[in-house]
């Protein structure tokens, strides 16, 4: 079976919790929505992992049952390149976050790496890199096959521009590339305007890290409000005064023959997820139809 990009929200749609669903009855509902992603959020999670074991593993039965694909948004209080207690405890999180996307068979854990600080941002950089060596290192002995995938983040004074998620790529064997495009937008302060815009970032990828790490990249995508800091809220993709534009996008993944894993962090998880969806199928559509003529 040919790969394909695939849609799903990040965590469980507001209208299925009102519906009363589980987690666990999740999978199936996107399925019937025409979705085939999920990104189960750990963000709150301490240094321990905070479901059991038994109720991960069966989330991953239900995944692989309804054929979705999941991924986990590990803890939001990781900072890697902070003191060296914030560091030690930022591992500990990382670590239980992993041990639980291990049980469920979730194929990445995305995180936030870390801030700058009071640290020149090279420092503060490279402590970040050698820190996720030894938690690569940590998982490895403990068997967990879980990749790990620091994520472009939105604001200024965050580890996490295009350049040092593709370095980290490089250093770090067994990564995934995650890019969150509505953060690259944002910390470039309306960065992302126009197809060349998103096309220079793929072929900056495929230079970097090759042509499959290009094609099966994992994405988070919202219209993203910001202030001179980079990144302040999430939007809907009807609210058209905030970028980017996903339609922008989707011209560049059937350019490129992508096809990444695209995770909607809008306020309308799953119904901007279809959207999404749809536009590609239209892009896709016209481009074939063009080819034929």
């Amino acid at each position: 079976m040919a790969e394909h990009t695939r849609f799903g929200p990040a965590g469980v749609p507001p209208m299925f919790r009102f519906m009363g669903a589980t987690t666990f009855d999740v999978p199936k509902l996107l399925r019937e929505e025409g979705l085939d992603a999920f990104e189960y959020e750990a963000v709150q999670w301490g240094q321990k992992p905070q479901i059991k074991r038994e109720h991960a593993q069966k989330l991953g039965e239900e995944t692989k049952k309804n054929d979705v694909k999941l991924s986990m948004h590990g803890s939001y209080y990781i900072n890697l390149a902070g003191k060296k207690d914030v560091v030690e405890a930022s591992k500990r999180r990382l670590i239980a976050c992993a041990t639980a996307a291990d049980w469920m068979g979730a194929y990445v854990l995305v995180f936030h790496t870390g801030f700058y600080g009071l640290f020149e941002k090279d420092f503060a950089f490279k402590t970040c890199l050698e820190t996720l060596k030894e938690v690569k290192a940590e998982m490895q002995s403990l068997g967990l096959r879980v990749k790990l995938g620091p994520e472009t983040m939105g604001r200024k004074f965050q580890v996490g521009s295009i350049d040092e998620i593709l370095t980290l790529n490089e250093q770090i064997e067994g990564t995934q590339l995650v890019i969150d495009w509505g953060h690259l937008h944002a910390r470039g302060l309306g960065a992302l305007k126009k197809a060349e815009d998103f096309r220079v970032i793929a072929e900056k990828v495929e230079q970097r890290l090759g042509t499959e790490a290009l094609k099966s990249m994992h994405c988070h995508f919202s219209a993203i409000e910001f202030n001179n800091q980079g990144e302040k809220e999430h939007h809907t993709l009807d609210e058209k005064r905030y970028g980017p534009d996903f339609l922008l996008l989707a011209e560049v993944i059937a350019d490129f023959q992508m096809h990444p894993t695209m995770i909607c962090e809008t306020p309308n998880l799953d119904v901007d997820a279809r959207k999404m969806q749809a536009t590609l199928k239209e892009v896709l559509y016209r481009k074939a139809q063009k080819v034929e003529s």
